[in-house]
């Protein structure tokens, strides 16, 4: 059973810096190369939303408009990880981050809620002083 594994999250100050990391495991035959692979994020009291994607073959990513210049998504498929290395924190950006995997090579959000084929439980990402 393929399973997504989200860990890196913590407190941080303001400004501070933090990678995610979303690991697939359970099988070793599976490739998360095959896969484009998002990150979201929920707040309390607020929907999920997209912050970042990246495609099967790396040639596209990209950061959704509150975290560019500050957020960075990256993949190593021979680890079958993909990451997302945030800097310049801000409260805002406090809530559960999540990633999920489409087997498809694409970088829609909407795509990714209604047809992602895995999903991580998420890590909590609080950013205070």
């Amino acid at each position: 059973q393929v399973q997504l594994v989200e860990s890196g999250g913590g407190l941080v100050q303001p400004g501070g810096s933090l990678t995610l990391s979303c690991a697939a495991t359970g099988w070793t035959g599976f490739r998360l190369g095959r896969y484009a692979v998002a990150w979201f994020r929920q707040a309390p009291g607020k929907e999920r939303e997209g912050v970042s994607c990246i495609n099967q073959n790396e040639d596209k990513s990209m950061v959704v408009d509150d975290v560019q210049g500050r957020f960075l998504v990256s993949r190593d498929n021979d680890k079958n990880t993909v990451y997302l290395r945030m800097n310049s924190l801000k409260p805002e950006d406090t809530g559960e981050y999540y990633c999920a995997a489409l087997f498809e090579d694409l970088c829609d959000f909407d795509e990714f809620r209604d047809y992602a084929d895995y999903w991580g439980q998420g890590t909590q990402v609080t950013v205070s002083s």
